[in-house]
């Protein structure tokens, strides 16, 4: 198989804003299982990470059966209203369908469920642009993604993995692939200079620059 080179995408905090709809679901199963809500702002830093290691940093409880139950009762509002709470970054959509327009081969890779990333994607209309979406699941890290990525053949390894955190970087570096650190998620630029991606993008129109790094390699 000839695998292509692609520009792989995060979703939350680099295609979309999903603060509200994740900040609500996590107060929804705080509150579910008798634990005190937090601020928008204070869950602000969770935007990224995957869902086991965010409540138990928010539990303080490592049991994995009661970790499971919580992410459960997050999905369970995610999957209903959460994900539709969610604003698309100014400048997403053009320069989308600009890179689409030129061919560029695009995926997206995130640590949500592959179900729920759909939903997004379609609730947008970015779905014609986007070849396939790599979600992620419990236990399951964006560097296992990319590798197995990688070992399908899906992605060669002259692709470039987009994304706002620290996670999105390490993943990409653990691959031997390069990446791309985006300014406008929730990722700051000290988090992403110490990651070392190869680019750091400001906005959005940024991106289009890429592409040269792939056919350089192709």
């Amino acid at each position: 198989m000839n695998s292509k080179a692609y520009l792989l995408f995060d979703l939350d905090g680099t295609l979309s804003d999903p603060l509200e709809g994740i900040a609500k679901s996590i107060n929804h199963a705080l509150k579910a299982f008798g634990y005190e809500t937090r601020s928008h702002g204070e869950l602000s830093r969770f935007i990224g990470p995957p869902l086991d290691l965010t409540f138990r940093e928010l539990s303080g409880r490592e049991d994995k059966t009661h970790i499971l139950a919580l992410v459960e009762c997050f999905r369970d509002y995610f999957g209903r209203q959460g994900y539709a709470e969610n604003l698309l970054y100014q400048g997403i959509p053009e320069i989308v369908k600009t890179l689409y327009r030129q061919g560029i081969p695009m995926a997206v890779c995130t640590a949500k469920r592959e179900d729920f990333a759909g939903k997004i994607i379609r609730l947008f209309a970015l779905e014609p642009y986007f070849d396939f979406i790599s979600g992620g699941d419990t236990g399951v890290r964006k560097g296992d993604q990319i590798r197995a990525l990688l070992n399908q053949g899906r992605i060669s390894p002259q692709s470039i993995m987009i994304g706002d955190r620290e996670g999105d970087i390490s993943a990409a570096r653990q691959n031997h692939i390069r990446s791309a650190g985006v300014l406008w998620g929730y990722g700051s630029r000290d988090e992403l200079s110490t990651a070392s991606p190869d680019w750091i993008l400001g906005a959005p129109e940024d991106l289009a620059e890429l592409p040269l790094h792939l056919k350089e390699d192709s």
